[in-house]
């Protein structure tokens, strides 16, 4: 599945041109569609996933501005969830919502499951899967890497991310960083010794088998 957002190894979007000095907002509306999406967040009626997939689901991604996008994003949401029309949505005081905005919403779970793979054991990626959310990133679907680290459990943004109303599945799924040769996600086009780090979740990942003496 092709997910506009996903656009890291690509090559087919033209230049970057940064902009020098770019000012964090560009317009008040950017500054309050941020404070508009802090502030509804902390309604507690959608998960952080499920605001990813909002954005990434939206029509001409590409060619909307970061805060467009955002914007967008939060008015289906505020939709979806029924609060654009319900009036009877309690006001949040700011003295409720600082410790939300300050600590944020912790996604690290205990389990007594024990993580599949090892700091040093190869794996290999899955293709990009077939759901609505991941973060699993097309340029390192289905390649070699070794795990290089291992962060605990967390829940698992494939599964969290399901419509507004329905009951997410948090069961947790350990969190490994993978750390993949240039040449594995680039082919000769990658710069010596490059290596590079990805967050990968176990569902992403397979072992692979030690080679035939």
């Amino acid at each position: 599945m092709s997910r506009q957002q996903d656009v890291g190894g690509r090559t087919d979007l033209g230049p970057v041109h940064p902009e020098p000095d770019e000012p964090t907002f560009h317009a008040e509306w950017e500054r309050r569609t941020l404070a508009l999406t802090l502030a509804t967040g902390a309604l507690g009626r959608w998960n952080i996933d499920q605001s990813r997939s909002a954005r990434e689901r939206l029509p001409g991604y590409l060619h909307k501005s970061y805060y467009r996008i955002w914007l967008e994003a939060l008015e289906g949401l505020l939709r979806r969830s029924g609060l654009l029309d319900d009036c009877g949505v309690r006001a949040r005081t700011w003295a409720e919502m600082l410790p939300g905005l300050q600590n944020g919403s912790p996604y690290d779970r205990e389990t007594a499951v024990l993580p599949a793979y090892r700091v040093g054991q190869r794996v290999r990626t899955t293709a990009v899967p077939e759901v609505v959310h991941t973060r699993l990133p097309a340029y390192a679907a289905a390649k070699i890497g070794t795990v290089s680290a291992v962060h605990g459990a967390f829940v698992f943004p494939d599964r969290n991310a399901v419509p507004i109303g329905e009951v997410p599945d948090r069961t947790p799924e350990f969190l490994y960083t993978v750390e993949f040769a240039g040449t594995e996600l680039w082919g000769s086009d990658a710069g010596p010794g490059l290596v590079v780090s990805v967050d990968a979740f176990e569902p992403y990942l397979r072992p692979v088998e030690p080679e035939s003496p």
